[in-house]
């Protein structure tokens, strides 16, 4: 295993509870899957899994409410299908008039997080070489595409650490049942791919600001 520390800090953060169906509720901390679309975000390839091993909550936790313009409509997979055998076929969603909906929700403000992962490789990959790849550039602060705290309007800072601080929050903490992560199948015989994810669940709890995920997962045997 190659592992990594991190610093991801912002000044707003929402991690989506499925749950609520019109507005938006952040969960109290982030999702596993928040935290490795940000390490993502930085550097990812089909040939390693990033996997989040703790994560630590390193300011204390404080919400506000704001009005947010969402759009109706959504990007329909049927339509992308069309678009790849005839490119004349326009999928792009404008925004303005009636597709536009003003909702609220309920966000983390003031947000800074630790996290700990690592990657394992596959199809026997050089993890040297990622591993060597990916600090470099966690170091240098690059990234592919601009990391977000859940909703791409909420931008990250990250920097990479050997330790990270220790978190003011004391106590034990039951977070209640949280989306982990999903899990799609393998493609067919005909290479294709679904793109209906099977949700995986779990719950956490928080010690003195540190969610422990991968001792979770040793101790309940759940399969990710």
């Amino acid at each position: 295993m190659y592992g990594i520390k991190l610093l991801i800090k912002g000044d707003y953060a929402c991690f989506t509870r499925p749950e609520m169906k019109v507005e938006r509720v952040s969960y109290d901390v982030p999702t596993p899957s928040a935290m490795r679309g940000v390490i993502e975000s930085i550097y990812w390839k089909p040939q390693i899994k990033w996997s989040i091993d703790k994560i630590h909550v390193l300011n204390p936790i404080k919400y506000s409410n704001i009005r947010r313009n969402e759009m109706k409509e959504k990007l329909l997979l049927g339509k992308v299908k069309q678009q790849m055998t005839n490119p004349d076929i326009d999928i792009s969603l404008y925004r303005g008039g009636d597709n536009i909906n003003q909702r609220g929700a309920l966000i983390l403000v003031d947000v800074a997080y630790g996290v700990e992962a690592h990657f394992d490789v596959i199809d026997g990959e050089d993890a040297e070489k990622h591993y060597a790849i990916a600090t470099r550039r966690m170091k240098n602060g690059q990234y592919v595409k601009v990391p977000v705290l859940g909703c791409r309007e909420f931008s990250a800072q990250f920097e990479y650490v050997e330790e990270i601080p220790k978190s003011p929050l004391i106590g034990e903490v039951d977070l209640g049942f949280m989306l982990y992560d999903l899990k799609f199948s393998p493609a067919d015989k005909e290479g294709n791919w679904s793109n209906k994810g099977e949700p995986i669940w779990y719950r956490p709890k928080m010690v003195n600001g540190i969610i422990d995920v991968a001792e979770y997962f040793e101790k309940t045997g759940v399969n990710k």
